[in-house]
């Protein structure tokens, strides 16, 4: 099974024109983990989309991802 911080890699290398550039950091707790992801400045835009539209549905599928494992993940896109 994939883990929540692969398919966020998956995700971000695939939008982005600078691949080596992804990279995504997950800080876990008991119920909760934190996924860091960076990116190249030039790609936040990808990453983030018109109005938040693709970080909202990068947000949407790690959340139906981590209600599989019983576990709640939060994404973080730093600069």
């Amino acid at each position: 099974m994939m883990e929540m911080k692969e398919l966020i890699e998956y995700i971000a290398k695939v939008l982005v024109d600078n691949p080596d550039e992804v990279s995504v950091n997950e800080l876990e707790g008991k119920q909760t983990s934190v996924i860091e992801l960076r990116v190249a400045k030039e790609d936040l835009g990808k990453v983030i989309g018109k109005q938040g539209r693709t970080a909202r549905a990068m947000r949407t599928i790690l959340g139906a991802a981590s209600t599989k494992i019983k576990k709640r993940s939060v994404l973080e896109i730093l600069e």
